[in-house]
């Protein structure tokens, strides 16, 4: 079983590196559209300006550097399994005058903190990602200091999240792929109302709530849509490798075609939905 984690954390990582530069040239974009959650979760944390943070799968470094702007007496450590995206995310905090971060390339289900380290720890969609969801909720809470908040957010449910299904439902119907295994790591793995609320209770936390936040992706167009999401998205990517051109082309027309459905004025702000959950140690 160990093996197959460490397998499941090795693809990941490469996954991220290699995607790193389609997140560089996406980053405003893409950060507009995950701002809600991330002020969510910020809410959630409860911040004191001299708090000391872990961010854990930051990615190009948000919500960490808004934390660290927030904590201007306190320090954020953002970490990620990417050093590529790491690399974006102390770009990121250069060009906005941010210095009371570091990065650090690690695995969440083996942090490499003292316990009761932190006084807060955010972590925005990592949890879908995880190969094993409950040692991580457990490895956080463990590093958390006693009195503690912890706020993450994974995706609601596909029928409100079109910005995903509009590529996703086409790809399926058009190619057949076999389906992953069971509890896989995949963009609606924490979806089920509570899931990761549950996890965070088996985790030794308390006062856990859950709440829905809601934003829109916008792309403005189709072509910017569909240009994004095959720069960012790796299942996407992956599933369309393996189409040869004429399919491909079908898919493609086909998603431009639902995204013009849904847009007829050819203003595409697709709307998404996320669930922002946050416990107490």
């Amino acid at each position: 079983m160990e093996s197959e984690l460490e397998q499941i954390r090795e693809q990941q990582r490469a996954s991220w590196n290699k995607f790193s530069p389609g997140w560089k040239k996406w980053d405003d974009l893409m950060m507009d559209f995950l701002r809600p959650m991330g002020n969510e979760i910020i809410q959630s944390l409860q911040l004191k300006e001299t708090d000391h943070v872990l961010d854990i799968a930051a990615g190009t470094g948000e919500p960490g550097l808004t934390i660290a702007a927030l904590v201007g007496k306190g320090k954020v450590v953002i970490t990620d399994l990417s050093e590529d995206m790491l690399d974006i995310a102390k770009e990121n905090a250069l060009h906005k005058g941010i210095n009371n971060i570091e990065t650090l390339a690690c695995d969440v289900c083996e942090l490499p903190f003292p316990d009761d380290r932190f006084d807060a720890i955010s972590c925005r969609f990592g949890f879908m990602f995880f190969p094993d969801m409950l040692l991580a909720a457990k490895e956080m809470a463990r590093v958390l200091k006693p009195g503690g908040r912890i706020a993450t957010s994974v995706w609601n449910v596909p029928e409100k999240n079109f910005w995903v299904t509009a590529i996703m439902s086409t790809i399926n119907r058009n190619m057949e792929l076999p389906p992953p295994p069971p509890g896989s790591p995949g963009m609606f793995r924490c979806a089920q109302d509570q899931f990761i609320a549950d996890l965070f209770v088996q985790a030794g936390l308390k006062n856990v709530t859950q709440k829905e936040v809601l934003s829109q992706l916008k792309t403005q167009t189709t072509e910017v849509y569909w240009t994004m999401m095959t720069e960012v998205a790796a299942p996407f990517v992956a599933a369309l490798s393996k189409a040869d051109d004429a399919t491909k082309e079908k898919i493609k027309t086909e998603v431009f075609q639902a995204v013009k459905d849904k847009f007829p004025d050819g203003n595409v702000h697709i709307d998404a939905s996320a669930l922002v959950i946050s416990g107490e140690k």
